[in-house]
């Protein structure tokens, strides 16, 4: 990198000792887990064994209730589309929050296309859901609620254990989408009311590729994914052995060293934050009291977002406000009342284990720079903001 990466939060690196824990299963350690009648099949099979067996323990629950998955992708549709299916003979409403990432909507309102009732919750300017309006949404034939951990724009933490309180008080299960939470957080989903938990490994310094759907006691989904039996029938297809060592790798590393990380971090940020707070005309967006430790979510009054990020990309690696879709405003920063100008005049700043002293005051001094740029130049629209408006953001 010839400049700060502050965008961890979009994907982390791959930790050294997480690539050298997948490194033999790549090459002498290949075999497939599912063939068992031989012994390098059963020395692979005992890997992903080994590896279940590890972030069954960090989530306190039982082995079999970890299912893997290619990420939290799709960890998010086996559980909403799995537990619809299963439960719509019991009812047919769903409920989740505006302020979801992409894979929970548009999974939901594929449901709704199926003939389900969804109710979308909005949450304040803070990026906080009201309880009153979950009790409020809450019918006799809900079946299922969804609300994310931690935010993956804003960073805003949700009130998860009294949102499974509310859930289990009312017989209705209750999905969290942890992506951006799980190694960054205390999180034992038993003990907050999840039935349901979906995680991937790249946002905790593992590989890309490799997640798991945490299901809990008693919760029967229908599988999406047909044509082998693997993972209990949940989801078929070969193991990829070597990704799944390594998230469970990165899931060690990452709570052993959680606390002092979220700490370190969380200094770095109010440094970040002090310093572009005495720009004038920024603003934070969402709750800065209940959120990630490394998220830092800004507004710039006054300038253009497209000119904004046409400056910063020369000097920082950080993301828009904008969701995972190309040209469109962000869903997030719309549902915390932003308009279009607010929304592209926003910054994403994500910290992470590489991140330095040095590399927040050179993300303020660019900031600083570009915006004074911007306040003394006409707005034009250049060929490089016209490519910035194409170009998809990333989660």
């Amino acid at each position: 990198m010839t400049h700060p990466y502050l965008d961890y939060q979009a994907t982390t690196p791959c930790e050294p000792a997480v690539v050298e824990a997948m490194a033999p299963y790549w090459s002498e350690l290949f075999a497939n887990p599912s063939s068992r009648l031989h012994r390098p099949g059963l020395e692979a099979a005992t890997a992903v064994e080994r590896a279940r067996e590890q972030l069954a323990a960090q989530l306190g629950v039982s082995i079999e209730r970890v299912v893997f998955t290619s990420g939290a992708t799709e960890a998010n549709n086996l559980a909403l589309k799995g537990l619809a299916e299963a439960r719509q003979h019991l009812g047919r409403h769903l409920i989740t929050v505006a302020t979801e990432h992409k894979a929970v909507l548009d999974t939901m309102r594929e449901l709704e296309r199926r003939g389900f009732a969804l109710t979308v919750l909005p949450v304040g300017a803070d990026g906080l859901l009201d309880l009153g309006d979950l009790v409020a949404a809450l019918r006799h034939d809900t079946i299922l609620v969804s609300v994310m951990a931690a935010n993956n724009e804003i960073g805003v933490l949700q009130p998860l254990a009294a949102i499974g309180s509310l859930c289990r008080a009312s017989g209705v299960a209750f999905h969290c989408d942890a992506a951006q939470a799980f190694g960054h957080m205390a999180l034992q989903p038993d003990a907050l009311g999840i039935d349901l938990l979906s995680m991937s490994a790249h946002k905790f310094y593992g590989p890309k590729g490799i997640g798991a759907l945490v299901v809990g006691e008693g919760i029967t989904l229908n599988p999406q994914q047909h044509g082998g039996g693997q993972e209990g029938g949940l989801r078929a297809g070969t193991l990829p052995v070597p990704l799944i060592v390594g998230m469970a790798k990165a899931a060690t590393l990452a709570l052993a060293d959680r606390e002092e990380r979220e700490e370190r971090l969380g200094a770095l940020r109010q440094r970040l934050l002090h310093g572009l707070l005495a720009i004038e005309g920024v603003a934070v967006n969402g709750s800065l009291e209940q959120r990630l430790a490394h998220n830092l979510n800004v507004r710039i009054v006054g300038v253009d977002g497209n000119r904004l990020h046409s400056l910063l990309r020369r000097q920082l690696t950080v993301s828009g406000g904008s969701a995972c879709s190309a040209g469109s405003p962000s869903h997030v920063l719309a549902a915390l009342g932003l308009d279009r100008a607010a929304a592209a005049a926003s910054v994403r700043f994500g910290l992470g284990r590489g991140t330095t002293t040095g590399d927040i005051d050179q993300a303020i001094a660019a900031v600083a720079a570009a915006v004074a740029e911007l306040r003394q130049a006409p707005a034009a629209v250049t060929a490089l903001d016209t490519e910035a408006l194409r170009a998809p953001a990333p989660c």
